[in-house]
């Protein structure tokens, strides 16, 4: 089956004798396999496996290992996560496991599925029965495998760093691994099965709650806070803290040693581009291209203008030509000569004429004809245009009382437009009289002139608001209506009041008998002034209000500091926050803080993550009373020697924390001492290694014969001896 992988193949698998044992590492985490007697495994790979198919020719391919991202977007993965063989640092996923065999031993250097070298592999501490015969009919029917030793990671460790002189023949080996932690006491130089211990916390949940916990804080990253990713910064920036409690406080208070143990994680991060201004050169040059736009334009209309003068022109000579000739033709000749022309009568062709006369003046940008003249001539023409005005309606027939009712309301509209036109000009001319006076005034004094502005906006804004308070509350501000509630008739202002007088005399009067309100022309008078606007509902035309906003205007425009006052009963104004702003460098910065402790911290509460067991602590407790009713000395050995293995204690302060926590359940003066393995992660590999190249290890294992004769029972009974 094909493999992506970018381990290289080993090439002197030939060159070992059959008699050269195998020696295969098979951790949680990873796989280590490699050859007895060396110091270092030849294979070490990610024990995952992962089966996506090609996007384009839908072939599957395995992926074993850590995986290549440039090859892998070739692939549709979306249907195959990747697998492990473990559950709880159990293998119970053979067919995976052999996918992990079958890569390890081709990585290598075996041709062929034969294997014909002895094999020791690694298993955890008092692993399952099944778990271990499906291994063993794996390695015996699948591989050949000529005979098989299993031996526990954490001892092989052990026995290891003994013989390099860092831990004596009793002890503990404390081994926090990826997905479980064990805890093995050592009497003799051997394990005791029976007071060992066992937590399912391990690595693999410190790194997922360091990635929780990232994630909570910034989810913004999310996609950045990959397995691998969070991993190294696992290893590069956790520790375990002396003391908990005490840690978490000094963060909490945010003091300066709390700022000096906070790390700083820069995200990749590219500054936008700033574009700067353009130069003077190029303000210049675009001014200059601007102008010759401009002109070019202003060219191309004055050359349409003139060629619209000229069009005009000619029309006007031709109309002027037309009305000449028609003078001196004759009456009865007049529709004929019409015919020619195209117009149908005199008045249309001087309608054309007037019309392209008025066209010729705007063309020309001349003035119309004076508004003055046009006045005058309509006053001229008002007494013989309005003349029916004047006769009494007694001496009118029908019609000329209807055309008189006609011109009277054509009178009383024109003088109603004059007049509000006249009221324009004057209240224009009031306004720029005001505004001259009140440059002239800025201009001798402007310190002077702002004080007063200030004032008479001050005054004029309590006259407004004290008449809208008034408008609204009726006048009530006697202090009776303790409540600060008022009444309807409060709440009326004067015009509303006076309405409600008079219907509510009219109800009065028209209350009893026959309802013929409408009858009588008093009655409508009534209702005009029932209906009749007040002058103070109008708060558009208040003069005041008027004042008050040009002189707001004027104040903003010549004081900046100046800020306008907020009417009563509407919200106050919002400013406006930008939705986005640019991003900076601080936001591609994660800082860890509290997670640095926090998350190890598990190893001895798992119950910050809901794991409701021991703590490494604990643990050792535990395995030390369970050996201490055989020897009452047995417990002060092994405390003497406390062995500290497996990848998750890399973390800086552990062995400190740990011989911390034992103390505190251990009597007062015992003895205890801590030590960290040589090479907490290649220490099994290596202890196994130097076991299988003893000269002793053919007997303690087992052959592909003595499976097939002495079965599952014999390998229920099976345990090796660590001191050969």
């Amino acid at each position: 089956m094909p493999f992506i992988s970018q381990i290289q193949r080993q090439t002197d698998y030939g060159l070992f004798p059959s008699t050269t044992p195998i020696v295969i590492d098979n951790g949680a985490s990873y796989f280590r396999i490699g050859w007895a007697g060396e110091n270092e495994p030849r294979v070490v790979f990610r024990n995952i496996v992962q089966r996506p198919r090609h996007k384009s020719t839908g072939e599957t391919v395995t992926v074993v290992g850590d995986h290549d991202a440039a090859l892998l977007k070739y692939f549709d993965c979306t249907r195959s996560a990747p697998r492990s063989p473990f559950d709880s640092n159990v293998v119970y996923q053979f067919e995976i496991m052999e996918y992990i065999l079958d890569f390890g031993f081709d990585r290598l250097g075996a041709n062929g599925s034969e294997i014909d070298h002895p094999v020791l592999i690694t298993e955890c501490v008092c692993n399952p029965v099944y778990s271990r015969s499906k291994m063993a009919e794996l390695l015996f029917e699948t591989y050949g495998v000529p005979s098989v030793a299993f031996g526990v990671d954490a001892a092989f460790s052990y026995k290891y760093n003994q013989q390099l002189g860092i831990c004596t023949n009793d002890g503990l080996a404390i081994s926090p691994g990826f997905t479980t932690t064990h805890v093995i006491p050592f009497v003799d130089g051997e394990p005791v099965y029976k007071g060992s211990c066992r937590t399912n916390i391990g690595g693999y949940h410190v790194t997922d709650y360091f990635k929780q916990l990232l994630s909570l804080k910034y989810p913004h990253h999310m996609t950045r806070f990959t397995w691998e990713k969070v991993e190294d910064l696992k290893m590069e920036h956790c520790y375990v803290a002396p003391d908990y409690a005490l840690e978490a406080q000094l963060f909490q208070k945010g003091t300066k040693e709390a700022e000096d143990k906070t790390r700083c994680w820069q995200l990749p991060w590219v500054p936008p581009v700033v574009e700067e201004g353009p130069s003077e050169e190029e303000l210049a040059r675009r001014a200059a291209i601007k102008e010759r736009q401009g002109q070019r334009l202003r060219e191309m209309a004055e050359a349409k203008r003139s060629s619209r003068i000229n069009e005009l022109e000619n029309e006007l000579r031709g109309l002027a030509f037309l009305l000449k000739q028609l003078e001196q033709v004759g009456e009865e000749d007049i529709p004929s000569f019409l015919a020619d022309t195209g117009y149908a009568s005199k008045q249309e062709i001087e309608s054309a004429h007037a019309k392209a006369t008025q066209s010729l003046r705007k063309a020309k940008g001349e003035p119309k004809a004076e508004q003055v003249e046009s006045d005058e001539k309509i006053d001229l023409s008002a007494d013989e245009k309005f003349s029916l005005l004047s006769v009494p309606d007694n001496m009118l027939s029908a019609e000329q009382l209807k055309e008189k009712r006609r011109l009277n309301f054509l009178k009383t509209t024109t003088e109603g437009r004059q007049r509000a036109k006249q009221k324009r000009m004057e209240e224009e001319l009031e306004r720029e009289r005001k505004n001259r006076e009140d440059e002239e005034r800025r201009l001798a004094n402007p310190v002077l002139y702002l004080e007063e502005l200030h004032v008479k906006y001050k005054e004029l804004s309590e006259k407004v608001e004290q008449r809208k308070r008034l408008k609204t509350n009726g006048g009530n501000t006697n202090g009776n209506n303790l409540s600060g509630g008022v009444g309807r008739g409060e709440r009326l202002n004067a015009a509303q009041r006076e309405r409600m007088r008079l219907l509510t005399t009219a109800a009065f009067d028209r209350g009893k008998g026959e309802d013929t309100f409408g009858a009588r022309d008093e009655d409508w008078q009534l209702y005009k002034l029932m209906s009749k606007d007040n002058d103070d509902d109008d708060d558009e035309h208040d003069p005041e209000e008027v004042e008050l906003t040009r002189i707001s205007s004027r104040l903003q425009e010549i004081d900046p500091t100046f800020i306008p006052k907020v009417e009563s009963g509407t919200s106050q104004q919002v400013v406006e926050v930008p939705k986005f702003r640019p991003l900076t460098k601080e936001d591609f910065q994660v800082l860890l803080g509290v997670e640095r402790f926090r998350c190890p911290e598990i190893l001895f509460n798992p119950n910050l993550v809901g794991i409701d067991q021991a703590g490494m602590d604990e643990m050792a407790g535990v395995s030390i009373r369970r050996l201490s009713c055989d020897s009452k000395d047995v417990e002060d050995r092994l405390t003497r020697s406390i062995l500290i293995t497996g990848g998750s204690c890399l973390f800086p302060g552990i062995s400190e924390r740990l011989e911390a926590g034992i103390r505190m359940i251990r009597p007062c003066g015992s003895p205890i001492r801590v030590l960290r393995a040589s090479d907490p992660v290649l220490d099994a590999w290596h202890g196994a290694s130097m076991y299988a190249s003893a000269l002793q290890f053919p007997s303690q294992t087992f052959t592909r014969t003595d499976y097939y004769e002495k079965g599952e029972d014999w390998l229920r009974r099976y345990q090796v001896r660590y001191s050969l």
